[in-house]
């Protein structure tokens, strides 16, 4: 099973594993890139840093909420990101209605050999039966 057209991304088997490090695809961001509404706040970020690794524009805009939303995503098909690291989660779990993640994500990019690591402090927000992106603070000095 691929949850990969579901998502309009690179399609990715259920039993690959996840980008985000949390086990396999299929039972980690997988259904949540398909449409199933994220658990926790941890959940939705591991889901993002997914649908950055793999592709899915529409994953991230549709899980910003949208007093703070772009009108629309473009992300960079050349960009690899090959880690992510969970610093914190606070809040942010069933029954909250606020949570912030801090978390680092590696990436590279294979035409130019460049890479870093984006570290940032995101607030999410519950509200509609989901959790959303609200925003994020990200420290360029690390």
């Amino acid at each position: 099973m691929s949850f990969g057209v579901a998502a309009q991304g690179r399609p990715l088997s259920a039993d690959a594993p996840c980008p985000c490090g949390g086990g396999a695809y299929g039972d980690c961001c997988g259904p949540v890139l398909a449409g199933a509404p994220a658990a926790t706040a941890e959940q939705l970020m591991r889901s993002r840093f997914t649908a950055f690794a793999l592709g899915h524009a529409r994953h991230v805009r549709d899980s910003w909420h949208p007093s703070t939303a772009p009108a629309s995503v473009d992300l960079d098909d050349g960009l690899r990101w090959d880690r992510l690291d969970i610093v914190r989660a606070d809040e942010g779990r069933p029954g909250d209605r606020r949570g912030v993640v801090e978390f680092v994500a590696s990436w590279r990019d294979p035409r130019t050999a460049e890479s870093g690591r984006l570290h940032e402090v995101s607030r999410f927000r519950f509200a509609l039966g989901r959790w959303y992106y609200l925003d994020g603070e990200v420290d360029a000095d690390r």
